[in-house]
């Protein structure tokens, strides 16, 4: 019963230690576009540009519409890409995504 509970106090933590390392934003969506199978998301976040982009025909590569969301950059070592990689959710899902259905994962791009 003792190694049960540890088990499940260790998971907990866990799992609290990760939601922590995630960063919750809000950000807007200008612009979609697919280009040689890769699909590109043009987004505002604080006042500043940036774009997501992921590999059409992955589970969770969606072309998003124009209009505002609820983005959470995922720590690092995390998601299906190499890169910054983030979850989009709808702009409802407010400062707890885990609670909505996810639009897409996506890799955070910084203009240059």
């Amino acid at each position: 019963m003792k190694r049960a509970w540890a088990v499940t106090t260790l998971f907990v933590m866990l799992a609290a230690l990760t939601m922590r390392a995630q960063t919750t934003s809000a950000i807007t969506v200008t612009n979609s576009q697919v280009s040689n199978g890769v699909v590109v998301v043009a987004i505002e976040k604080s006042g500043k540009t940036f774009n997501l982009q992921c590999n059409q025909g992955m589970s969770a590569c969606t072309v998003l519409k124009k209009g505002d969301y609820t983005m959470v950059q995922l720590p690092e070592n995390w998601g299906m890409y190499d890169c910054k990689d983030v979850e989009v959710y709808p702009q409802s899902a407010g400062i707890e995504p885990a609670k909505s259905t996810k639009l897409g994962e996506y890799c955070l791009i910084a203009p240059k």
